[in-house]
């Protein structure tokens, strides 16, 4: 992977914290990395990263995804640093999950789902279309992530198709967030499909069930081998992957 410019949100715990410290460390690391937080009080992590990276200059950016001024001004930050050169890579990976299932489900409960896993990712990547374009703009050829890309990380959690009766009952109780995550995966499919000319490849992609303060002890994978994999995966992808929905190691899955 040669993408000279990485945007990852919600970069200040988890799976974006593990995907900063991951790309730092490629045999060819982007230039920029930025990633995203909310919370000034959550960026020790980043900031020790930061500190240490000689060949990435890793920039520290304060975005709330649900707040339109603070995308806003990310999309300036980001902006000033690439240039006419635009953006890469987009990983879309800040999320929320509230356990709460039916009929206790309030609205309160849905429409911070909502606004966080649906509305968020798509308004980030509203914002940063310009520039992922500009990057798009500089090669010729098929889609592939070192041209233009958008990496939403979804869920198996919001695939209709595999929440069968056999699923442990537990499960049921992530009620707004798999709602979110199926809303996630056909907004991005929609708008793969609107922008499938212009040279961005986009994707959704489940990264396992991990091990973070979201997925819980109980969860199978490890942050490190979850986000590992998908590094892995994201060289592998051209345009017949644009909009589909995939795991983490690139097999397909269903909507």
């Amino acid at each position: 992977m040669e993408a000279e410019s990485v945007l990852v949100t919600g970069a200040n715990r988890g799976i974006g914290l593990e995907f900063v410290k991951q790309l730092v460390r490629l045999p060819n690391p982007p230039k920029f990395v930025f990633a995203t937080y909310r919370d000034e009080s959550t960026i020790e992590a980043l900031k020790e990263i930061r500190d240490a990276t000689k060949d990435t200059q890793v920039v520290l950016v304060k975005m709330d995804i649900t707040k339109k001024d603070e995308v806003e001004s990310a999309r300036k930050i980001i902006e000033a640093k690439v240039g006419d050169k635009g953006l890469n890579l987009l990983i879309n990976n800040a999320a929320a999950l509230k356990m709460q299932g039916f009929p206790d489900i309030t609205d309160e409960n849905l429409l911070l789902h909502f606004n966080t896993n649906t509305i968020g990712p798509v308004m980030v990547l509203k914002e940063m279309l310009p520039l992922l374009q500009k990057a798009a703009a500089l090669k010729s050829g098929g889609m592939n992530v070192s041209r233009a890309a958008v990496l939403n990380i979804s869920a198996m959690g919001g695939s209709i198709t595999e929440l069968t009766d056999e699923q442990p009952m537990i499960f049921l109780s992530a009620m707004g967030y798999r709602i979110s995550k199926a809303a996630l995966n056909m907004a991005m499919r929609v708008i793969a499909l609107t922008i499938k000319e212009q040279g961005v490849l986009v994707v959704n992609m489940c990264p396992g069930w991990v091990k973070t303060d979201m997925g819980s002890d109980r969860a199978l994978l490890t942050v490190e081998e979850s986000v590992s994999n998908m590094l892995e995966t994201l060289p592998r992808l051209n345009e017949s992957h644009h909009g589909t929905f995939m795991r983490r190691k690139g097999e397909l899955a269903q909507f």
